[in-house]
C-alpha cells in the first residue's frame, strides 16, 4: 500500500490509524470497479456583459436573462452561467446493453432551465437530463432513453459551448428544451436516421401531467446525412421534425413545434451554411388567439485556421401568440404580428486547451419601431459579450 505524505502524517500524530487506512482503500477500490465504466465530464460557463448606453437590454432569448422585475440582470458586468456536471455510461457494443445519464446544472441559468417540478426555480440548480438508455438487438440496434431527455428539434442546444454562437437564438427560445417520457432513436443506414417519442407534456415540467391520462406529446424527426459520393456534399444533413402536445395542466390549446433545419458545407475549406426554421402553432379555442410565430435563421461557420473560427448568424422573427413561454418568466415582452430583425457574430479563438473563448456582438431590432427593447424604451437591443468555458 502507498500512502501520500499526508495520510502518513496523521499515521504519526495517531489520528488514523494503518488498518483503518488499508479498509478505506479497499472499499474505494471496489466503489471505482462498480463505477469504471462511468465517465464524469462538464463544463464551467462563465461571460462578461457590455451594453452601450444607459439602457437596460431586454434579452428575452433563452438564458439572456430577462426578468419582468428586473431586467438587464447580465448587462455591465461579470457573470457565472452555469455548472454543468454530467455522469454517464453509455451503450456498449454487446446485444442487450445498458448505459444512463444523469446532467446537472448549478448556477443561475438553471433557474431558466423551466423544467423544475414545481414550476417555479430560485435554487441555482435543476436536472437538465436524467434518464436509463437500453439497446435493444434490433437491425442497427434501437436505442430507447426513458426519463428525462433533450428535446429532438433545433439547429442549437441547450449547452453553449456546443453552438456557434454565445447567446441563444429567437428559434431556440420558442422550442421546448427537455420531456419526460420514451424515446426511440434508430439509424436505418449512413444516410437516414430516425426518432420517435411520447412525452407527458410539450413543455419541460419534468414529471408534468394532462387532465386525462389519454393526452400525451408526440414527437418524431427524420436525418438525412450526404453520403461521400456526393463530393463536396459530404456530410451535409436535413432534419425534419414535429411535437405536438400541451403543456403541463393541459389549460392552454394543443401546440404543435414544427422544425427544419440544414447544414451544408461548401468546397472551401472550413466554411459551411445552416438554415432552420422554427414554426409554433396554437390550435383553435375559444378566448385564445392563434396567431403563429415563425423564426428564419441563417448560419456562416468559417473555421479560418486551427484555432481561429469567425461564426455568423440572422434572424427573422414575426411573433405570434406565446403565452408564458418564453424566458421572460411567463410575461412575453411581444405581441401578435411584432416583427424582430437579430445579428450575431462571434469570433472564436482557442488559445488555452479544452478552454471555449469567444467575443460576440449582437443586434436586435424592433422592425416596426414599437419600442419592445431596453425594457420598452427603445427599437434597438445591443450587447458586447465575452463568453470563456472551461470544458472538461
Amino acid at each position: 500500500m502507498k500512502c501520500n505524505q499526508w495520510t502518513v502524517a496523521l499515521i504519526g500524530a495517531g489520528l488514523v490509524s494503518l488498518p483503518a487506512v488499508m479498509h478505506a482503500e479497499e472499499q474505494v477500490n471496489q466503489v471505482l470497479t462498480a463505477l469504471s465504466a462511468t465517465t464524469l465530464s462538464g463544463y464551467v460557463n462563465t461571460a462578461a456583459h457590455w451594453v452601450p448606453g444607459t439602457g437596460k437590454t431586454t434579452a428575452a432569448y433563452s438564458y439572456g436573462g430577462f426578468t419582468p422585475d428586473a431586467p438587464g440582470q447580465k448587462d455591465d458586468g461579470f457573470n457565472l452561467n452555469n455548472i454543468d456536471l454530467t455522469l454517464s455510461k453509455p451503450l456498449g457494443e454487446e446485444p442487450w446493453s445498458a448505459g444512463y445519464k444523469a446532467e446537472l446544472w448549478f448556477g443561475p441559468d438553471a433557474n431558466a432551465l423551466a423544467n423544475n417540478s414545481l414550476g417555479i426555480n430560485s435554487s441555482d440548480f435543476n436536472i437538465k437530463q436524467a434518464y436509463v438508455e437500453l439497446g435493444v438487438p434490433i437491425g442497427n440496434t434501437l436505442d430507447l432513453k426513458l426519463g428525462v431527455w433533450d428535446t429532438i428539434i433545433g439547429y442549437e442546444v441547450g449547452n453553449a459551448g456546443d453552438n456557434p454562437n454565445y447567446t441563444r437564438s429567437w428559434g431556440y427560445t420558442i422550442e421546448p428544451t427537455q420531456h419526460t417520457g420514451l424515446l426511440a432513436n434508430y439509424k436505418v443506414c449512413d444516410v437516414l436516421s430516425i426518432a420517435g417519442g411520447i412525452a407527458n407534456t410539450w413543455d419541460s415540467r419534468i414529471n408534468g401531467r394532462m387532465p386525462a391520462e389519454s393526452m400525451k406529446t408526440y414527437l418524431g424527426s427524420i436525418t438525412l446525412t450526404a453520403p461521400e459520393s456526393l463530393g463536396a456534399l459530404k456530410g451535409a444533413t436535413l432534419t425534419v421534425g414535429a411535437i405536438d402536445g400541451r403543456p403541463t395542466g393541459g389549460t392552454s390549446p394543443d401546440r404543435t413545434s414544427i422544425y427544419v433545419g440544414a447544414t451544408i458545407p461548401t468546397p472551401i475549406t472550413g466554411l459551411a451554411f445552416g438554415a432552420a426554421w422554427d414554426h409554433l402553432n396554437l390550435d383553435d379555442k375559444a378566448g385564445v388567439s392563434t396567431h403563429d410565430t415563425d423564426v428564419y435563421g441563417a448560419y456562416v461557420v468559417y473555421k479560418a485556421t486551427e484555432k481561429l473560427a469567425l461564426n455568423f448568424r440572422g434572424e427573422y422573427v414575426h411573433w405570434g401568440d406565446l403565452p408564458g413561454l418564453s424566458s421572460a418568466g411567463g410575461i412575453d415582452p411581444f405581441s401578435p404580428g411584432d416583427e424582430v430583425l437579430g445579428l450575431t457574430a462571434t469570433v472564436d479563438y482557442s488559445l488555452w486547451k479544452n478552454v471555449v473563448s469567444r467575443l460576440e456582438y449582437r443586434w436586435d431590432h424592433d422592425l416596426k419601431d414599437q419600442k419592445h427593447f431596453g425594457a420598452g424604451t427603445k427599437d434597438n437591443d445591443h450587447l458586447l459579450a465575452l463568453n470563456v468555458i472551461y470544458k472538461f
